[in-house]
């Protein structure tokens, strides 16, 4: 039972129809081919050795079929987190290529230790804690950011910069030095990737041009003309290695590993959602915890690095035909396969070949049309992607992070320290009421004042919501007698919260006007009884509807027909 409840393999594999098999083996097929040169950019993105980025889609398919709750879902690197892992380790490891490489499977580490929490405590609406406004920003920032990093290798040079407005400035102070033969091969390959992703999505193009890359390189005299190549990758599969990480490291790798872990979260629950909903199916957002946790133990111990789900090996795994998980366990195998008999013939592959593909990749990263439509419905969430956009050109793809985290916060803690305070009208005919800004039609009673707060009511709102209620009371005038509030719409009222209904009703007392409260929800009725505001406003009764307020005020005034 606990291995049905943790590993879903052990649920659907003893089921598996064998009539997917041959879908899914060719969607495994098709996978690798995509994986293989993507892996190799990736892991060159991040400053790593070749073979991290091939052992992370290795090791990461085979364990995430095991637990992942996806049946489409493709586990591997991603450019957003290698960028991460590339230039906020390059500070840390001054340089040291095996450093660098501990810290990278460190991280992994750590990442696999806050996701295993995370499922532990039930944390699974981390997902929400950047909003869409800001992962638009961030995402686009990233593009940016990334394509900083690759265009050096398109111009044969070597590059530089701490941020991507120095990059930029150092690349234009390196013109002189230009390699138009890299250049050259680097557009033609790129114009080769557009036309085939628009043409032939989904195909494994971009091995086809890496395996003919490699063939120029290899036997014609552009081999000569300076071009930089992947090198020699070990052949064989990954040996398990423990990190070896300090604990002054740990100050550092914590902040880069949550940053991964909640880009991979949020990446690989979206992917996964899109294609549950594509194909009639659910995801289990706890369980995807558990599966990113022990992919990324097996990638740390595996000699790779973080890894996630992505929307683009996704749609590959989806569009070749994936039925089930056992599509990874085949892109797991012929990556096996190719380090074990073929890893000796990729030393030719040029590094611009790897940054054309990682170029063309990061395009789906900016969504200029999503940025239009901000700024035509809604500027606020326009600059707030800006300023995560911004953030990260300017300070660094984890400090962006970061500032993305911060402005979410920020808009949280705005939106419920200032809430929006409906002041409510009858909807004509109906026994219902609504915002009388919104609807300016609805009745209003010169004696009645009518009103929600949209937001549950804290310790830190108390004030404004007060400050607001009693404007609207001087506003009434002396025809005032009777002040509602409707508690349907808040959701949560705190100690601190019930106090001031208590004391909104002892200064609405002192005019002359009584408080009722209407539609509080069970768990509000609990807090306000235990604070004793029943014994100081009333029975406060989830029987008594707003509407059965007002016409009881109603009566004593008018005679309702």
């Amino acid at each position: 039972m606990f291995l049905k409840n943790h590993i879903p393999a052990f649920n659907w594999l003893p089921g598996y129809n064998f009539k997917f098999l041959r879908s899914d083996a060719f969607a495994g097929m098709t996978l690798a081919a995509y994986a293989l040169p993507v892996s190799l950019a990736y892991a060159s993105l991040a400053g790593l050795p070749p073979q991290y980025g091939v052992y992370g889609y290795l090791l990461g398919g085979f364990f995430y079929a095991l637990i992942g709750s996806s049946r489409q879902l493709a586990i591997g690197p991603t450019s957003a987190i290698s960028l991460l892992i590339g230039v906020t380790i390059a500070n840390m490891a001054a340089g040291d290529t095996q450093r660098w490489a501990e810290i990278a499977s460190g991280t992994a580490l750590v990442f696999a230790v806050l996701s295993l929490l995370a499922y532990l405590l039930r944390l699974s609406g981390v997902i929400n804690f950047i909003s869409d406004t800001v992962l638009l920003g961030f995402k686009a920032g990233a593009a940016l950011a990334i394509a900083s990093t690759q265009l050096p290798k398109l111009f044969g040079v070597t590059g530089g910069g701490a941020n991507f407005f120095d990059r930029l400035l150092v690349l234009s102070q390196q013109w002189p030095q230009f390699n138009y033969y890299v250049f050259g091969f680097g557009l033609a390959t790129l114009i080769l990737l557009f036309v085939a992703e628009k043409k032939f999505p989904g195909r494994p193009v971009a091995l086809l041009i890496m395996i003919v890359s490699i063939l120029v390189i290899s036997f014609t005299p552009l081999g000569t003309m300076g071009f930089n190549t992947v090198g020699l990758i070990p052949a064989g599969l990954p040996k398990f290695h423990v990190p070896a990480i300090y604990a002054s490291d740990i100050s550092a790798v914590l902040p880069l590993a949550f940053a991964c872990f909640l880009l991979a979260y949020i990446e690989s629950i979206s992917s996964a959602k899109a294609m549950a909903q594509k194909h009639g199916y659910k995801i289990d957002p706890r369980q995807e915890l558990l599966a990113l946790g022990i992919v990324n133990l097996a990638t740390a111990f595996g000699q790779s690095y973080p890894v996630s789900g992505g929307l683009s090996q996704t749609a590959v795994n989806d569009k070749a035909g994936a039925k089930t998980p056992i599509a990874l366990v085949f892109a797991s195998i012929a990556i096996g396969l190719v380090l074990l008999l073929l890893a000796g013939l990729l030393k030719n592959l040029p590094n611009v070949v790897l940054a054309c593909i990682v170029l063309v990749a990061i395009g789906g990263l900016v969504d200029i049309k999503e940025f239009k439509h901000l700024w035509k419905t809604n500027k606020t969430e326009f600059v707030i992607a800006l300023v995560a956009l911004v953030g990260v050109l300017v300070f660094g793809i984890l400090e962006g992070v970061i500032i993305a985290a911060i402005v979410t916060l920020v808009l949280i803690i705005k939106a419920v320290s200032i809430p929006h305070v409906a002041i409510l009208g009858r909807i004509p005919g109906t026994k219902r009421y609504s915002d009388v800004v919104r609807n300016p039609d609805n009745e209003l009673f010169p004696q009645l004042l009518l009103f929600r707060v949209e937001s549950s009511v804290y310790y830190f709102n108390t004030d404004y919501i007060e400050n607001i209620v009693m404007t609207k009371v001087d506003e009434a005038g002396a025809l005032l007698k009777t002040v509602v509030w409707d508690l349907s719409t808040s959701p949560q009222v705190d100690r601190a919260g019930a106090k001031m209904i208590g004391q909104l009703y002892l200064d609405l007392q002192a005019k002359g006007i009584t408080l009722h409260i209407a539609e509080a929800r069970a768990g509000v009725r609990d807090i306000l009884r235990n604070e004793e505001i029943d014994k100081l406003i009333g029975r406060i009764s989830r029987q008594v509807s707003l509407n059965d307020i007002v016409k009881g005020e109603l009566k004593k005034t008018v005679s309702l027909e």
